[in-house]
């Protein structure tokens, strides 16, 4: 079930992850020396190619009186907010700029164009998920209280629905955004929780009339109030409304396929809660680059997706800046060659769909799905290569007699895909030279 140690997974022992964690460190520290006026002026670029795409959008969208003119409008808006909350809410929030000390950009300030207040965010994502990414039972993200998404998770009728959840999801990722803090399946023992619970519905119930207040109601009359002479007030009522409505759902549909590009696709591992509490520096690191799930792209698509294209790099280094992740990957690449890890990574539309195959497959019972918890395409755990070896073996890499590289993890998971499935369960072992076989 899941990883229960990520050391012997990984076919590194504790020296290894420590040596790992510090070539990490190495190149965090770097990049921190490095940060300064070239960083300071992609954000304010940002800033104000975000805010003037916004304003271009809806004095479309005030003038529109031809269905393409409206299309554009409402096509502006959306990739404006997409901006809005991926390039900048997300990142700002993560302290990714605190360093340059401008009270605007900090993340202590920021409120996002979202209906999940920032405070509520910041706690559940910056310090539930990224702290605990993909520990089953700690970490929310693992499919957000509502979807089946490792074979780990007990099967129930509820599941059935998986598809159709998603899609609501993805149609409405604010809101879910908005009620993940809540935590609304939990029981509340004590009158601090109720009350805390109250407190936090509170603050989603202003953010959410707030940000309903804005887009469907005051800018809708507002345009309805000084364009409805030309087109009707109704009907520019209506328009406005609806270029709104469009926006968020471009946002919300895209923000939600970028963050399951990062987390659902094959190779994204999940783990379980043994050990966590006394794992190293070095490990969480490892942690990181295990479960996380990067997608290729150019600069646009990167930046679309608020650089999160990077995903293992952003989970190693939450807080150094987006626009630096395209270069940090290349180092990180570098190690996952030396170490042979794993370095998860595909094209946008083959990582989607592979988030999309996970979700289909789990809302069936175990009883109709052909691999098994322990080495299954969206999750695995060290059983996967351990069979055959004897009783209490650790995995260890090899050396390759012929070429002096190491053999590891990546180089076990590349001879379980050619030999295929079913053939798999002494793949490890004679992967190894036979006298590392005699010493496991």
């Amino acid at each position: 079930m899941a990883i229960t140690d990520i050391p012997e997974y990984a076919h590194l022992t504790e020296v290894e992850i420590e040596a790992l964690g510090a070539e990490l460190d190495a190149i965090r520290a770097d990049i921190e020396a490095d940060r300064g006026e070239r960083d300071a002026r992609y954000l304010r670029n940002t800033i104000r190619f975000q805010r003037g795409l916004e304003l271009a959008g809806r004095a479309l969208i005030f003038g529109s009186s031809k269905r393409s003119m409206w299309w554009a409008g409402a096509g502006a808006l959306g990739v404006a907010k997409i901006v809005e909350n991926m390039e900048l809410g997300h990142n700002v929030m993560h302290g990714q700029w605190d360093w340059m000390n401008d009270p605007e950009v900090h993340s202590t300030s920021w409120e996002w164009d979202n209906t999940g207040p920032s405070a509520h965010w910041k706690h559940t994502h910056n310090f539930i998920h990224h702290k605990y990414t993909n520990v089953l039972g700690m970490d929310d993200d693992v499919g957000y209280g509502l979807l089946r998404v490792t074979r780990d998770q007990r099967w129930r009728p509820f599941n059935l629905g998986n598809l159709v959840y998603n899609t609501v999801l993805a149609l409405f990722f604010e809101y879910g955004v908005a009620a993940q803090h809540l935590e609304l399946g939990k029981k509340r023992k004590t009158p601090e929780a109720r009350e805390q619970f109250r407190n936090d519905l509170a603050d989603v119930g202003k953010k959410v009339g707030k940000q309903v207040a804005k887009d469907y109601v005051v800018y809708p009359a507002l345009v309805a109030g000084t364009a409805g002479r030309s087109v009707g007030v109704g009907r520019a009522y209506r328009k406005a409304l609806t270029a709104n409505l469009t926006g968020n759902l471009i946002r919300n549909v895209w923000t939600n396929a970028v963050i399951f590009c990062g987390h659902f696709p094959d190779g994204a591992e999940k783990f379980t809660k043994q050990d966590i509490d006394s794992e190293t520096r070095g490990e969480w690191y490892l942690r990181q680059m295990l479960g996380s799930a990067n997608f290729r792209c150019g600069p646009a698509l990167a930046f679309m997706s608020g650089n999160l294209s990077y995903q293992i790099e952003h989970h190693i280094f939450p807080d150094l800046p987006s626009n630096r992740l395209a270069e940090i990957s290349i180092r990180v690449q570098t190690l996952c060659e030396k170490y042979d890890l794993p370095y998860t990574t595909g094209s946008f539309p083959v990582q989607y769909a592979k988030s999309w195959r996970t979700i289909a497959k789990l809302s069936l019972p175990n009883k109709y799905l052909r691999a098994t918890a322990d080495d299954a395409p969206e999750t695995a755990s060290e059983r996967r290569f351990k069979q055959g070896l004897p009783e209490g073996a650790r995995l260890v890499a090899a050396i390759d007699p012929e070429t002096g590289r190491r053999r590891g993890l990546r180089s076990a998971i590349r001879a379980l895909r050619r030999r295929g499935r079913g053939a798999h369960i002494s793949a490890t072992r004679t992967e190894m030279p036979a006298q590392q076989r005699r010493a496991a």
